[in-house]
This record gives structure tokens, C-alpha cells and sequence, in this order.
């Protein structure tokens, strides 16, 4: 196992009602801005549980984060920080509302040029207003983290920065609030947080013996619930275990002393940026095509994964390997997510502008090797395709 830190200070509230508790965790003479997306948490009740929680409080609201914040949007929000005084930020929404806020939390503190924030990676955040969330989309983990990634759609750029100063201090997590989401961001809930396993438990054996247990026990969990969560959308236990999942493959437990990937973010967050795919979407289609181009790197993780996630215990090595992408893929498929570039009515023609962007953003040392260059990428791309 290799050296490594574990800090995590973000308090976790769950269960069924659990909302009300935010009125202990917000200090009672906070100015409060609550930011959120579209509008959908006044329509599933969350809006009106939050305002009851916030009683007296002075609240400023901000709504319209993009489901990718965008750089512009999240600016102004930091603006009416300042502007308003604000104290504490409520984020209430999915991994994209509590992303923007990370963003929104910094920018407000930070007197340079904000789009420093994301081209250095947050190495310059030196202090964040504090800010707390309400979890009603699980998928991203950033709950339950520091990391967080904006959009600028001007630039055709979406870039991750993290920083301790950006920890929420609490999130809420009550598995109600996802009753009611479209089937579309239940797939991409279920996909999103098999991704962050993979990409920090698919790399190469070091001995975490702990880490690898309990990363193989989110992915099993998430393969048998994944499918639960479309054919019971109001099973309380299934939505419960999967939302906890998806906060337990990206708080830094599971990556604590192994090496981490990251590719396939990188390559799906330009997919993103350009052609505007959902995140989860870039995410099933880039990383089978992206085990497949490196399996011979990755080969004793594979056959591990094959073995321990799927029963896979015949064949040889590569025959147990490609076993185990193909059950990932068709995992994926089976919940209604296209693995291909062209089921998302894209051709050939977007993989040399998709190698130019990775290039740009100086994505040309990719993977726990660093050895996922523009060229293996563009392999990665093409096996992809169709």
C-alpha cells in the first residue's frame, strides 16, 4: 500500500426527513444564499423543507446552475455573495449545484482572475465561504469531497479543481428526494459512481487488500441495485444503498494509498464540453473502449475484477478480462446508456477535435502511468466509435 493522508471533515445527515436537520448545523445569524439549478426542488418539495428548516434566517436565493455549472453563471453567483453579504451557501440539488457552489464558495474569496481557479486546479483557492448541501441527485460524490468541476462553454473547456478549503461542512442525504427523478439521471446515478470505482481500483495491484474489499463492494452493490433503482423508483432501501454508494466511491476512502486513473474523465469531460453529453454518458462510452486499448496494463486488476465482481473464473488472463469488459459494457447497455460514440449520433470526424481539446487543456499524461498520451487516447477514442 502506498503513503497516503485521509482528511475528510463533512458531516453526513441521513435518512427520510433528515432536511430539518439543517437548522442545527447553519449558524442562526447567517446571511444564507441557496443556490440551486432548474427549479425542480419546488416541485418535489424539497424547496418548501429547506425554507422551513432555514426559519429566520436571512436567505438570498440563486438559481439556474447548469446540470455542467457554467463559468459565467457561477461568477455572478459569487458577485451576489459579495454583494449581499453572505455568510453560508446552501447548495440543494445534484453533484452540479454542490460543484458550482465549491466554485462559488472560492471565486467570492478569491481577488485574482477566477478562471485561475480551474486552470491551476484550485492551487490558489486560500479560503472559501462556508457552505453546506442537500443531496437530491446522487452520482457524483462531491457531497462528500473537494472536488468539483465548471464548464465554459466559451472556451469549450470543463475542468475539475479541488481544495480542502472547498469540503462541504454537512450533506444532507435523504434517499426520498430521488423518487421522483427522470429515469435518464437514475441510469446516470448508477453509471457515475461505477466510474469513480473503477478509475481508482482498476489501475494496478500495490496490496491495499481494505481498499480493493470495499471498492469490489460498491461495484457489486451498484450492479445489483443499479437495475432496482429503475424497476422500483420508490423502494426505499434500494434508493438508500445506492445513494450511499455513490458518497462512498468518491470520499477519498476507497483511493487512499492506491494509484488512480482518471482517464476517462478526462477524454469524457471533453465529450462534454463539445458536444454535450451527459457526464455518465461520456463515462460508458469511454471506459470499456479504455480497458480495452490498456488491458495488457491493467491485466492483474482485470483478472482480479473478473474473479471477485463478476464470478468470472474461467479462461485464460485476456480471455477473463475481456470477459469482464464485456459484462461492464453490457451492464451498462442494459440500463439504457449507449456505449458507442455513434449512439449518440456522432461520427468519426469528432475524435480529431477531441484529441486537439485534451491537448489543449494539457491532458497529454493521462492514467496511473501518465502514459495515456494524445495518441493512446485517440486509440481509446476509436475503439469507442462504434
Amino acid at each position: 500500500m502506498n503513503n497516503f493522508s485521509f482528511y475528510n471533515p463533512t458531516k453526513i445527515i441521513f435518512g427520510e426527513g433528515q432536511i430539518a436537520s439543517i437548522a442545527k448545523e447553519i449558524p442562526v445569524e447567517a446571511r444564507v444564499m441557496l443556490a440551486y439549478g432548474g427549479g425542480s426542488i419546488k416541485n418535489n418539495g424539497v424547496y418548501d423543507q429547506v425554507i422551513d428548516a432555514l426559519g429566520e434566517r436571512i436567505v438570498c436565493e440563486f438559481s439556474g446552475i447548469e446540470a455542467n455549472p457554467e463559468f459565467d453563471t457561477l461568477c455572478r453567483a459569487a458577485d451576489a455573495v459579495n454583494e449581499h453579504r453572505i455568510t453560508f451557501i446552501l447548495a440543494v440539488g445534484g453533484g452540479s449545484v454542490i460543484d458550482g457552489v465549491k466554485f462559488i464558495a472560492a471565486a467570492a474569496q478569491y481577488n485574482g482572475d477566477r478562471w485561475d481557479i480551474l486552470t491551476k486546479g484550485g492551487k490558489v483557492i486560500q479560503s472559501a465561504v462556508p457552505f453546506g448541501s442537500v443531496l437530491t441527485l446522487p452520482a457524483t460524490g462531491s457531497e462528500m469531497n473537494s472536488g468539483s468541476v465548471v464548464t465554459r462553454s466559451a472556451m469549450k473547456a470543463k475542468l475539475p479543481f479541488g481544495s480542502p478549503h472547498v469540503y462541504p461542512q454537512f450533506s444532507v442525504l435523504d434517499p426520498v428526494t430521488t423518487y421522483s427523478l427522470p429515469i435518464r439521471q437514475v441510469i446516470n446515478g448508477v453509471i457515475d459512481p461505477f466510474t469513480h470505482v473503477m478509475e481508482q481500483y482498476l489501475t494496478y495491484p500495490v496490496g491495499a487488500h481494505l481498499q480493493d474489499r470495499l471498492a469490489e463492494a460498491i461495484l457489486k452493490t451498484l450492479i445489483e441495485l443499479g437495475p432496482e433503482t429503475l424497476a422500483q423508483p420508490k423502494n426505499y432501501e434500494v434508493r438508500a444503498n445506492v445513494m450511499w454508494c455513490a458518497t462512498m466511491a468518491l470520499n477519498g476512502l476507497i483511493g487512499s494509498g492506491v494509484p488512480q486513473d482518471w482517464s476517462t474523465h478526462m477524454i469524457g469531460h471533453e465529450l462534454t464540453a463539445l458536444y454535450g453529453l451527459d457526464h455518465a454518458q461520456t463515462l460508458a462510452v469511454v471506459l470499456p473502449a479504455n480497458l480495452r486499448v490498456r488491458k495488457a496494463d491493467k491485466l492483474p486488476k482485470l483478472v482480479q475484477y473478473a474473479e471477485r465482481v463478476w464470478g468470472i473464473t474461467e479462461g485464460s488472463d485476456e480471455e477473463r478480462a475481456e470477459a469482464a469488459i464485456t459484462r461492464t459494457e453490457e451492464f451498462f447497455r442494459n440500463l439504457g446508456a449507449g456505449t458507442r460514440i455513434e449512439d449518440y449520433d456522432l461520427s468519426a470526424d469528432v475524435i480529431d477535435v477531441i484529441i486537439k481539446q485534451l491537448e489543449s487543456h494539457g491532458m497529454v499524461k493521462l492514467g496511473e502511468h501518465r502514459d495515456v498520451t494524445p495518441e493512446v487516447s485517440r486509440k481509446i477514442l476509436e475503439t469507442a466509435l462504434r
